[in-house]
């Protein structure tokens, strides 16, 4: 028999090469399901062994409980910003300065790209990651570690002889992941992010790791500090070692024997910087020798040992010559001006994106106008605003129907984005498929986003339905699918027809329509039939259903191309009516409570079933509505605003005695 605890390190150490040959290498050995699989040994063997748990296991990516907020962590030193160089006359300068400081000593610089992201720290004691902060003012930053834990390509463990070191880098957003988080955000009616940067801020600093998770960060390092000071006597020995310990580093730097190769550097990445999977927005030039960054030393901002030499911005005036319509993989549209061509920094542009009706009515846009537009590193320019009114103008109207598919076109009323709400539409149908098998919804385990691609490239499947027609033979003539990840998948499909009905009517994808307000549907209408058939005012008799989501439940039905996926999949067997109701009564009903902190028996999770099992209702929020807030350990804002609002606080004991549980 195996022995328990070799066989969860071993597991654990396979597991980590994975993550480093995909995440930092990027060089996969293994397809996504292989490894899928290998987590999920893990995974059983430590909850069947929870004496072997580890924080630095890879199973413990995202596991983190909510946060009330951030700690204010001070650094072990300054995290100062860099003075920035505009032009090559303010780099020479520059580089006068550290030639003269250093009085004629001979030295060297290392460049690397300016990647534009947040920077982080992130410390390890005997080889585990223990805590990241944020720069925060330079001085002070807050504590992200549970956050900065679901990066993966930040090693949670490192074989290294140094009793407790600190890393520091770059958390990014690369434009692939900043497109599709755009993209959902649209979808969910939410303002989009000006730029990575900001997204991957933004991610870094939710309170839910497991929105940080989803958004797919990266993290890039280039200090390797032992109390606070550098480990290695000169810079490219960092960047070597940080490599050698399994670190992210950057493969594009030079080390630099004068200011003429650095000023080469900055001018190849200037013209190369679109060829990159994210975005930078400059080249960082340090000096090499730590002892020379010592003896150069820093003003009250900045170190005088390193630039910033900055990209400028690239522009140019053009004449709007139409605006066609793009339908994105979530059903949003979006308007795309096509424009005279011109060239913006060595590259010819004939389209930018407008994003939404909004955003054109905020630029008064016409079509005719002369525009300003900008090249960022974007998958495509933007407009960045009206130059000149055009002699002969007319304006933009979204159009009623997809032009795509010819489904309807809907836009909620307070939202920005106009959508097509034919599920199965051909430009949306990739990211339709993902959302019907994903965990949490129809659970199709091994059809991830590798797979889906396939099946639509290569038109085996035309609609979400078609994957309950999906063969053998045809899964084995996709790539990486061998004869049992085949039987596998085909064997998760065919449970995924057990599945009760508010699985089915999340998998369907009506906006606003997650798993909670899909169980309070079902406990109402009892089929999917009764609900497809509710009018507005049935549905807003449902519990958290209002007139916005209602309206969207009513024209996700009325659409014909959804009807007809509907009873496709009543076709498959799918699960349309529903056997289990939640409680209508019981000492709780009518109740809204709120969860905060951490009580001593009950997980928040288990607190939460216990509560909607007496037919209470828990709130993530707490509001005049609130009947009761339940406060556990480390209680924080919500206690406060329990308190401020004169809301009536229980501890656990309190609560089970209003549940009359024995």
């Amino acid at each position: 028999m195996k022995d328990p605890a070799h066989e969860v390190e071993s597991l654990r150490e396979e597991l980590r090469r994975h993550e480093y040959r995909y995440y930092v290498l990027d060089q996969p050995e293994i397809t996504d399901a292989e490894y899928d699989a290998l987590m999920r040994k893990l995974q059983e063997l430590e909850e069947n062994h929870p004496e072997l748990a580890t924080p630095d296991s890879p199973t413990q990516r995202v596991g983190g409980k909510p946060r009330e907020g951030f700690i204010k962590v001070r650094h072990s030193s300054p995290m100062l910003s860099l003075d920035n160089a505009l032009n090559e006359a303010e780099l020479r300068d520059f580089d006068r300065r550290v030639r003269e400081l250093l009085d004629g000593r001979p030295y060297r610089y290392v460049t690397e790209l300016k990647m534009d992201g947040l920077s982080m720290a992130a410390h390890y004691q005997a080889g585990r990651f223990v805590q990241a902060v944020t720069r925060g003012d330079g001085q002070i930053g807050e504590d992200v570690t549970e956050n900065a834990r679901t990066i993966r390509s930040l090693p949670l463990r490192v074989k290294t002889h140094l009793d407790a070191f600190e890393v520091r880098g770059e958390t990014v957003m690369n434009r692939r992941a900043f497109e599709r988080l755009n993209a959902e955000r649209e979808e969910r009616g939410l303002s989009r992010f000006a730029n990575p940067r900001n997204a991957a801020a933004g991610s870094l600093r939710v309170l839910e790791p497991q929105i940080t998770a989803s958004r797919r960060l990266d993290y890039f390092t280039y200090f390797l500090l032992e109390n606070g000071q550098p480990v290695c006597e000169s810079h490219w020995q960092t960047l070597e070692e940080l490599r050698h310990l399994g670190f992210k580093v950057n493969p594009n730097s030079k080390l630099c024997q004068n200011v003429d190769e650095v000023l080469a550097f900055c001018s190849h990445w200037e013209a190369s910087r679109d060829d990159l999977p994210y975005e930078i927005d400059g080249v960082v030039v340090k000096v090499d020798s730590v002892a020379q960054q010592r003896a150069l030393g820093y003003t009250a901002k900045a170190p005088r040992w390193a630039i910033a030499y900055k990209y400028p911005a690239r522009q140019a005036k053009t004449v709007v010559e139409g605006v066609e319509v793009q339908v994105g993989r979530t059903g949003a549209l979006t308007p795309v001006a096509h424009l005279k061509p011109v060239n913006v920094g060595g590259v010819t542009v004939s389209r930018a994106t407008l994003h939404n009706e909004d955003e054109i009515e905020r630029l008064g846009l016409e079509i005719g106008d002369e525009v300003v537009i900008e090249r960022s590193g974007d998958v495509i320019p933007k407009v960045v605003r009206v130059s000149a009114q055009g002699s002969v103008r007319h304006p933009f109207r979204m159009p009623a129907k997809c032009p795509v598919c010819g489904g309807k076109v809907v836009r909620e009323e307070g939202e920005a984005a106009s959508r097509c709400i034919n599920t199965n539409c051909s430009a949306r149908l990739k990211e339709s498929i993902l959302h019907f098998a994903s965990r949490g919804v129809m659970n199709i385990d091994g059809m991830g986003d590798v797979l889906v691609d396939q099946l639509v490239d290569r038109g085996i499947v035309s609609g979400v339905a078609d994957v309950y027609n999906l063969t053998r033979e045809q899964l084995m003539s996709l790539d990486r699918m061998g004869a049992k990840s085949a039987a596998n998948v085909l064997k998760n499909i065919e449970k995924s027809k057990s599945n009760p009905l508010p699985r089915v009517l999340t998998a369907l994808g009506i906006r606003f329509v997650g798993e909670r307000t899909a169980g309070f549907l079902a406990d109402a209408f009892g089929s999917l039939d009764a609900i497809a058939k509710a009018g507005l005012e049935e549905l807003q008799q449902v519990e958290e259903v209002g007139p916005k989501v209602a309206e969207s439940i009513f024209q996700f039905f009325r659409e014909p191309r959804n009807r007809e996926l509907v009873e496709k999949l009543r076709a498959a067997g799918l699960q349309f009516e529903h056997h289990t109701s939640r409680p209508k009564g019981g000492p709780l009903k009518g109740l809204v409570f709120v969860l905060t902190g951490t009580l001593p028996n009950l997980g928040r999770e288990d607190a939460k079933k216990l509560i909607e099992s007496a037919g209470g209702k828990v709130s993530g929020s707490v509001s005049k509505k609130t009947n009761y807030v339940v406060a556990g350990e480390d209680a924080g804002s919500k206690l406060a605003k329990a308190e401020e609002l004169g809301v009536p606080v229980l501890n656990e004991d309190q609560l089970l005695d209003l549940i009359r549980v024995e």
